[in-house]
């Protein structure tokens, strides 16, 4: 366990790490910046509930009052939730000011995966990771995501990158820095809403025990950086191709029209997609992390047997 000064860590968490149980890290971006009240709320007790269904210990991440915190309460995951854009979205560059001034933060894939490898957490449920984002041959707008996996060891389980971004040098990217990118029953890396995006991952792993056995041999190499772990979207809640690629463009145009850019554009990109397609964007991206959540818990049982 780190000592962390800035670190509070919850009892129940706390435990089951020092106990080797299988602990899941969940973002606490997606509570506040990820989708309206209260349905932000209720998915995110939700996707606790489906991590301890199946035999893992769920630890929501977040910075409160200045505090990292691993493990939330349902009252601090309300607060959360009730507050929503109001919360600072806070990567790697935020961390040492927002708790020097005792503020709250929502964490995204960068902030959790240093604040659960803090607590001695190893595997991270998301919905979908940042990358390298269309256009950014000349704005250089690059998710702080891929720095972190390229150097933080945690397992990180999502639906592969959104699908707004620049697809190919996201993964082009991961390459660079050494992050495999593994496809749970696929060889195509997922697009988040849809199943396929036509760019193959490094390797196709089947099973949540070949998962685990993946990770912890490079944990015992010391290889410093994190694995992505790209898992399908269900196929009853996958979107159409062309309905979601249209919404893209259409949201990635009015973007670009009133200077969206930033941290700003990823949820900016989202709200629009989702008032575009009526909705079923919203859909898609719950069910999505219900169903990270599954497996990166099941991998994580798988873990903890040796």
């Amino acid at each position: 366990m780190s000592l962390n000064k800035y670190l509070d860590v919850s009892p129940e968490v706390a435990a089951a790490v020092a106990e080797g149980k299988p602990v899941v890290a969940l973002e606490s971006t997606i509570i506040s910046h990820g989708m309206p009240y209260p349905q932000n709320v209720e998915t995110a007790l939700k996707v606790e509930s489906i991590i301890r269904e199946n035999g893992a210990v769920p630890a929501t991440i977040a910075i409160l009052g200045g505090r990292l915190k691993a493990g939330l309460t349902a009252e601090e995951i309300e607060y959360l939730g009730k507050k929503g854009t109001a919360v600072h979205k806070a990567s790697r560059r935020d961390l040492a000011v927002l708790c020097a001034r005792g503020a709250d933060g929502a964490t995204t894939v960068t902030t959790t995966m240093i604040i659960a490898h803090m607590a001695g957490i190893q595997i991270f449920a998301t919905g979908g990771i940042g990358g390298v984002h269309r256009g950014a041959e000349t704005t250089m707008d690059i998710s702080a995501d891929l720095e972190e996996l390229a150097q933080t060891p945690v397992m990180v389980v999502c639906a592969g990158a959104k699908s707004i971004l620049d697809l190919g040098l996201t993964l082009e990217y991961l390459e660079t820095h050494g992050v495999p990118v593994i496809g749970y029953g696929t060889k195509e890396l997922p697009a988040f809403y849809t199943r396929k995006s036509g760019f193959a991952v490094d390797y196709e792993i089947d099973s949540p025990a070949e998962l685990a056995a993946a990770f912890r041999a490079s944990l015992d190499m010391g290889l410093k950086g994190g694995m992505l772990v790209t898992n399908p979207i269900p196929e009853e809640y996958s979107m159409d191709p062309a309905v979601i690629n249209k919404a893209i463009d259409e949201a990635v145009a009015e973007a670009k029209a009133q200077g969206i850019h930033g941290k700003e554009t990823t949820p900016f990109l989202l709200a629009r997609i989702k008032d575009i397609t009526g909705g079923d964007s919203l859909d898609s991206n719950i069910q999505l992390v219900f169903n990270n959540a599954r497996l990166a818990a099941r991998t994580a049982v798988e873990l903890c047997k040796e």
